[in-house]
């Protein structure tokens, strides 16, 4: 796993007739919105809002660009219910998953992009990089370019 600049992330791509992915990760609640409304001073209105919420839905996109290819997304989703022994949300294995299923449908080699997010430093992941270095480079965003 390197740390460097996309400029080297997009010369290695190009050395090795490569992909080059940008892989990135968002969530978003489905408890509904808190209910809020105009009223008189002093007469606070009473807006009903049905349900409890019901979990959370988490995605994970990779942005796939090759010289003289049309660009490519692959997406994955996770939604958690709320129940015992459920994952929150995406897992190592999720994102090697997706990973190998990017790469059989590329048919070539990946340079991939990603943050600092923690399922990506895991030592099973990193291990799983090391195993693929033939078709798989991994270029991490240093800690400073984390927006939130």
């Amino acid at each position: 796993m390197e740390e460097g600049g996309l400029a080297a992330g997009k010369s290695a791509a190009a050395a090795r007739g490569a992909w080059i992915v940008f892989e990135d990760e968002a969530g978003q609640s489905l408890r509904p919105p808190r209910a809020r409304t105009w009223g008189r001073i002093g007469q606070t209105p009473e807006v009903r809002v049905r349900g409890r919420g019901s979990g959370r839905v988490s995605m994970a996109g990779m942005t796939c660009f090759r010289q003289g290819e049309r660009s490519r997304l692959f997406y994955s989703f996770h939604v958690y219910r709320g129940r015992k022994g459920e994952p929150k949300g995406f897992t190592w294995r999720d994102y090697r998953d997706l990973i190998v299923r990017a790469h059989i449908q590329l048919d070539g080699p990946i340079v991939l992009v990603w943050d600092n997010l923690r399922a990506h430093l895991m030592p099973q992941m990193r291990a799983f990089i090391e195993a693929n270095a033939d078709w798989l480079t991994v270029f991490q965003f240093p800690s400073y370019a984390q927006c939130c």
